[in-house]
This record gives C-alpha cells, structure tokens and sequence, in this order.
C-alpha cells in the first residue's frame, strides 16, 4: 500500500510517501544529492512487505518547497524537516532511520541531538559522514603531520573536488546549461548503472541540481572549520562502500569516539549502493533493524561490533586453517589487527584456543574451533556454524604438512597423509565457502597459502611439491571462475619460514632416530634464515587487500618463480640436487 502525504515544516512544504503496514516497524529512508525520493524504490520493494517505510524530498528536492536562500538549507532546518515528518508519520514510535550521502550527514545531526535519542532507534549511514566528525578527523590529521596523515588527507580532498566547484560564483548554472541532460551519462560513466526510468525518474534534476547547492554552501565548510562536539548513543550501523568515488574509508576511522554502539559492514560497491545493491542493503537495514527491535544486537552482529577503530578490515569475519601455530596463527592475529574478527580452525585445540585468545587482545570476536581439514563433513558443518556468526568474508587456507624422501620410498599412506591435508583442506575449504560467498553476493576473498615448492620440481620432496603445486593451479582456476562474483583469490608462496614445520615434517622410508637427527638439522637451518611467520602474515594481508594473484615471499620464493619461467632447463638441473639435511 502506498500513501502521498504532504507535511509542513515551518514554511516548507515536504513530499512525503509511506509504504506497507503502519503496524510494523517504521524505517525513514533520506536521499542524498542530486537525488530524489525516487532513488530508493529499488530498496522500498524489498523493505515494505517487513516494515512500514516512510521516504521524502528533502527540501529543494522533487515535490518538496525549494527555498531561495542557501541559509535555509541548514543542517539546524533538515533537522527540523526530519521531525516534522517524524511527528506526521510516527509521533508515538521511535523510527530507524537510513540515509545515503547527503541524507546520511543530514541526519547526524539529528542523530547526535540528544534530545531526539527517543525518538530514534538506529542510523544506518551510508557514504556521508558528520560534518562535525569530520572537522575533527581533518584538524587530527594537520596536527599529526605524518606521512600515513597526509596521505589520507589528500586522498578524501581529491575525492571532494566537486565541493569546491559547488562554492564558486556561477556553479549553479552548470545545470541548466547541460549537467542536467548529461547527467544520466555522467552516472553511467561513474557507477556502471543505468537508472530505471520506469523507477527513479527524475524530471526536476536540473531545478534540484541547482537548490541542492545550498546544502553545501550553508554547511559545509561552517562545520568543517568550527566543529562541534557531537556523540551519540543510538546504535549505527555504517556501511561502507569501497568502491565510493566521494568519501573515503578513512574518514570514519575515529568514529567510535563519538559512537558508543557501532557496527561495520563493508562490501565491494560504489557511491550509488540503493541502486546498485538494493537487496543486499535492504538486508542489511533488515537484520539491524530487527536485531534492535528484538534486543539481540550481541548475538546476531558481532562481527561487526568496533570497540575501538575502524580498520580496512573491520566488519570481516576471517576463517583461518591451521592457526594454531606458525603462519596460521601470525595470520590470524595480524588480521585481527587489522579490524577482523577471527574463527580460528586447528586440529590442535589448545592451541587453537591460545590463538583466539591472543587475537581478541587486539579487540575483536575471536572463536577457536577444532576441526580436521581433510574431512568434508566436519568442514560442511564448520560452515553453517560460521553462518551463525554472521558468515566468512576471509578464508585462509593455511592448514598443511611436510613431507620429504623420492617417490620411490613414498608409500600410499604418505600419499593418503599429505594429500588429505595439503590438497583436500584447501578443495574442501575453497568449495565449501566459496558457495557460500558467492550466494551472499557480497563478495569475499580465499587466500591459498601454497609454497615456493609449487614451482620448484626436486627429488627430495615430491609428494610435497606435487600437494602445493596443486593447490597453486587450483588458484588460479578459482580466480578467474570468481571474479565476476567479486571473490578475489590469491596463492601465497613462502620460502623457508622459521614456523617449525622442521621439526614436524615426515622423512619417508626412515627410522624414527634418523628423522628425529633429520628434523633438528633442518629446524638449525631454518633458524639460520631468520625470517618470520609475521612477515609472511603481513604479506598475506597486504595480498587481500591489493587483492593481488600470486604473492612471492622470501628471496629463494622470488628465485625459483623467475628461474622456472626464464630457464626451465636449468631448474630441472637443480631439481636432481639432494637438499636433504645429512
């Protein structure tokens, strides 16, 4: 059912349309810039069967009044618009509240009015920060003059080009002079999206264009250069785009100063997230929503509960295999570090529970789970576990072991052995959950740690090299299957890591005291290298990020690749050199 209504608000005039049962629980949706009302039918569709949602022109918008004045267009007044529509469509209920770029920073203010607590249940923000905040966050980064600083600072001031356009003497005549007709073009270029007509209309794009200035010249730089300090005890929920051309990640980093309940949702997307991911943010609205109206906000979001900063990784929940111990567990820390929460999968328990332990020291969930990779059963049931967890954004396919002697001396049992470890946890691992990132839609990424031996053929480690080359093809192929998803996958190939894989690795066709002689000789010659698990961790890190293919760790990694690709004659030479530890 839908309804046209007109609310007054001192001397404007709003538009105002309401959608499903009044009964249930009221969501205001607020547009942005150059945007109207219209903009959010995609998401209206999926909501109004829930919920009774209530959407409006703001002022110099669509039907609604277009004062002259650039004073009219306050924060102070969109304030007052927004209770205004309040009072007319739920004077008694407390209202959630969704805003997208302008309609996200007009309704801080609301938001961070203490008088209006009550009247507000939650905010989920979408690509528009406070004003305030954001004040805040520019005089830190001046005063702290860092490289990392400035880089964030340049970065957000390339991003809001336009705002500056917006404050020139003549700007607003770029619309009726052809950014109005060439702005459907323009969006297209931007976004990749071609707007509904039959839906998101807008045949006063050229008058709001012009009116909708006003939001930034009466507010912007006021708030920027005297903010005030605004805080807030209503649940947010920030979703967080990163493909936003306009706001950058790092705007928000110091948001839960002034936000007591936050939680982070960060997905692959652009500026224009109504348009282009309408079912996966009505789900979004849907679960928070309902989360507060049911009092279950711990259970149900606490992945993406921030204590303390928002990271590139906050919001994610991460699945790393064999973390008990060595790259596993350095990964699952740095990644913690990095915002993530963290399931940590070792068939080694307390060791596992010791590494959840330490990442929850860094301020996020942690669970410790004891599980045996190779088996697909255990891995399936692991799988809809996590789902109760919010689900894995991140999997780490670390889990493996060492085995070394000719194939001559490698029964089937070893076979069997490092075959269920090496190739089938990773099978089992990447199949299971990349189905299950693939039907959230939301993206994700699997990283495949394999190992330098996956490009260096040698006598003295087949079954080794033969598991981890495998996993190395097996990859690639996923990559190039699940790009169109948006699931990034990356094959991560260390050298030799001082993890004590030494002292574990099987020597095949030998007595326990020679293995015993042989697994010390080789730990002294890992020590020797020196080089860490953490560095290996820092790199796996960096190639989620960077969403990178292949990341090469360690000299002799990075030597092997070019070798086999420059000289294959030559590294077949080598394969027949004995590296074992005698």
């Amino acid at each position: 059912m839908q309804q046209f209504r007109r609310v007054r608000s001192g001397d404007v005039m709003l538009a105002v349309t309401c959608y499903g049962n009044a009964k249930n629980p009221p969501i205001i949706l607020i547009h942005g810039y150059p945007d109207y009302q219209g903009v959010w039918l995609p998401v209206v569709t999926e909501l109004e069967s829930d919920f009774y949602v209530i959407t409006y022109d703001v002022r110099g918008a669509g039907g609604s009044t277009a004062p002259l004045a650039y004073s009219d267009y306050s924060l102070e007044m969109l304030s007052q618009d927004l209770v205004s529509v309040i009072d007319a469509v739920s004077p008694e209920r407390p209202v959630h509240l969704v805003g997208h770029d302008w309609g996200s920073i007009q309704s801080w203010e609301s938001v961070t009015n203490p008088e209006l607590g009550n009247r507000i249940a939650s905010f989920t923000s979408i690509s528009g920060p406070c004003l305030d905040h954001m004040g805040y966050w520019l005089r830190g980064k001046l005063k702290q003059p860092s490289i990392s600083h400035l880089s964030a600072l340049l970065l957000q001031m390339l991003k809001s080009w336009y705002v500056v356009l917006f404050h020139l003497p003549g700007s607003k005549l770029l619309w009726p002079l052809g950014l109005a007709g060439a702005w459907p073009w323009l969006f297209r270029l931007t976004e990749g999206l071609k707007r509904d007509k039959s839906q998101c209309e807008q045949r006063s794009q050229s008058r709001d264009g012009r009116y909708g200035m006003n939001l930034y010249r009466a507010n912007f730089f006021r708030r920027l250069l005297s903010p005030r300090q605004r805080k807030t005890e209503v649940p947010v929920q920030l979703v967080m785009p990163s493909g936003d051309l306009f706001v950058s990640a790092a705007l928000f980093s110091d948001l839960t100063q002034w936000v007591r309940q936050l939680y982070v949702r960060q997905l692959k997307a652009g500026h224009w997230l109504p348009l282009s991911q309408p079912k996966i943010l009505s789900r979004y609205v849907t679960e928070f929503v309902m989360a507060i109206e049911l009092k279950t906000l711990g259970a149900q979001l606490e992945k993406f509960n921030v204590m303390e900063k928002v990271l590139p990784l906050s919001g994610k929940l991460a699945l790393v295999t064999g973390a008990a111990s060595g790259i596993g567990r350095a990964t699952a820390l740095a990644l913690a570090e990095q915002g993530a929460s963290i399931v940590v999968a070792d068939i080694n328990a307390a060791g596992a529970e010791r590494t959840a332990a330490l990442a929850r020291l860094s301020g996020v969930a942690a669970w410790a789970v004891n599980v045996d990779v190779g088996d697909p059963q255990i891995m399936a049931s692991l799988a809809l576990t996590t789902q109760e967890w919010g689900g894995i954004d991140i999997l780490i396919n670390n889990a493996g072991i060492g085995m070394a002697g000719g194939i001559l001396q490698t029964e089937h049992d070893d076979w069997q052995r490092i075959l269920n470890v090496n190739l089938w946890g990773v099978i089992n691992g990447s199949r299971i959950f990349a189905k299950q990132m693939v039907a959230r839609g939301e993206g994700g990424h699997i990283v495949n740690v394999a190992s330098a031996a996956a490009f260096t053929p040698s006598k003295t480690f087949p079954a080794y090299a033969t598991t981890k080359a495998a996993c190395f093809m097996l990859s690639e192929c996923m990559r190039a299957e699940l790009a169109d998803d948006g699931v990034g996958v990356s094959t991560v190939c260390p050298g030799f890591v001082d993890t004590g894989i030494a002292t574990a690795t099987h020597y095949v066709g030998r007595e326990a005291d020679v293995q015993e002689q042989l697994r010390k000789k080789a730990n002294q010659l890992y020590k020797r290298r020196a080089f860490p698990a953490e560095r290996v961790a820092k790199a796996i890190v960096l190639g989620i990020v960077r969403n990178k293919a292949v990341v090469l760790i360690g000299a002799e990694s990075i030597a092997a690749r070019w070798l086999q690709r420059i000289s294959p004659m030559l590294s077949r030479r080598v394969a027949r050199v004995d590296f074992s530890p005698n």
